[in-house]
């Protein structure tokens, strides 16, 4: 062999080995989530998280959204699960915290966290030691869709009172259109569909005194407002107790019905199910004129590192990056999410539209306040609220049951 092909072969296998080296020192981390509907933009994500840090591979694992606390908590208990796990907040984010599974954050090992709203940190921090354990990653905004196209070829206008709404909903069932897509098939949807069209009528002042322990949910305000729910069982589709929740979308992208009680977060799902979609979301129906229009308002969850993780150095550098104003901006580009990173800009006018409405929102009162222990206020809600539209229980004993229930382990309802 010639000295110039020997001299070749050398060069050819230094590179080879370089190349070995370089990927044996790679470090690859799983993230879990139950969101698989968003594997395309996070993979997109990674991609450039992996570009600024090429040791770094990052792996996209989903599971079915049902399941997911079951498979994560077993994962977890074992040792074993994603290096960085999406987590819902709140009581959710809890249970796992307390059990010891995920990694305590701070400025020091995730500076992103300064990037962070107060509001937002509340939701990523565990209550008996005030310490972040997940870094936020969207706030949620529950609302009303409307068909714009729909309302347009039935000469109307979209309501913004309950009087308009019940007068509008009463023109569309007339045209032969559902008003209202929504049914009672999805239990959390159900737990949303109240918070909607109950929090214009309970108001700001209703949440601080239940959360002073002024009132329970036996309050005449509550149970008012539940009653108003009962008005709309006529503009709902028929066998409206069975219609879950992708066929309530079903029944608002495809023209059927005209509103869809719902969250934001199905934005870019109804664009991307139907390009062709003239859609708005609003706030719901005010209780009069001149008050000020109410969305709901929670946040979602967020970004966890496994405390027993293999690569805790390089899960923290993930979970950092996703703090960052980079993220924040393409996540929202790509998912039609609200970044609570400040300084993230919003080019979409519908989501910067719904992110203007977050202002004067109220909060998911059972998500932020009733989660932390069982019974959750959401378990007690989405069991009765089913009964109470079919007509079997009343507003009255809905409120009850949920003051009872939850007095079980939150003192201030106890013995009211």
């Amino acid at each position: 062999m010639s000295r110039r092909r020997i001299g070749l072969a050398l060069a050819a296998a230094s590179f080879a080995w370089g190349l070995a080296a370089s990927v044996a020192h790679a470090t690859d981390i799983s993230f879990w989530t139950w969101r698989q509907e968003d594997k395309a933009a996070y993979n997109e994500l990674f991609a450039d998280f992996t570009k600024e840090n090429p040791d770094i591979h990052v792996k996209f694992e989903s599971f079915p959204d049902e399941n997911y606390p079951t498979i994560v908590s077993t994962a977890l208990a074992a040792g074993k699960g994603g290096d960085v796990i999406h987590t819902h907040a709140y009581g959710w984010l809890e249970q796992f915290v307390k059990a010891g599974y995920f990694e305590p954050q701070d400025l020091t090992t995730v500076p992103s966290l300064a990037n962070q709203p107060a509001d937002a940190l509340v939701a990523g921090t565990y209550r008996a030691d005030k310490k972040v354990y997940s870094l936020p990653f969207a706030s949620q905004t529950l609302g009303l869709f409307i068909n714009k196209d729909v309302f347009a070829k039935a000469g109307l206008t979209p309501p913004t009172t309950w009087d308009e709404f019940i007068t509008v909903s009463r023109a569309l069932k007339d045209k032969g259109i559902y008003p209202l897509a929504n049914g009672m098939g999805t239990s959390w949807f159900n737990e949303m569909f109240v918070a909607i069209f109950t929090n214009p009528f309970l108001g700001q002042d209703f949440v601080s005194d239940l959360t002073s322990g002024k009132t329970t949910f036996k309050d005449p305000r509550y149970v008012a407002a539940l009653g108003k729910l009962l008005e709309l069982r006529d503009y709902m589709p028929p066998g409206f107790e069975g219609i879950d929740y992708d066929t309530a979308g079903q029944l608002f992208i495809s023209g059927k019905a005209a509103m869809l009680a719902g969250g934001s977060f199905d934005i870019a799902t109804y664009r991307s199910q139907s390009p062709a979609i003239n859609m708005d979301f609003v706030a719901p129906p005010m209780a009069k004129a001149g008050d000020t229009p109410q969305v709901t308002k929670f946040f979602d969850g967020g970004y966890a590192v496994n405390a027993k993780s293999a690569n805790k150095e390089a899960a923290l550098k993930l979970v950092n990056w996703m703090g960052t104003k980079e993220f924040g901006d393409k996540f929202s580009a790509l998912l039609g999410n609200i970044s609570p990173i400040k300084g993230v800009v919003i080019k979409d006018e519908l989501l910067a539209h719904v992110a203007k409405l977050n202002e004067t929102a109220m909060p998911h009162i059972n998500v932020v306040y009733f989660r932390f222990e069982k019974p959750t206020g959401s378990e007690l809600l989405q069991g009765d609220i089913t009964k109470m539209m079919s007509g079997s229980i009343t507003p009255d004993q809905l409120a009850a049951d949920l003051t009872d229930g939850l007095a079980k382990w939150y003192k201030p309802f106890q013995g009211k």
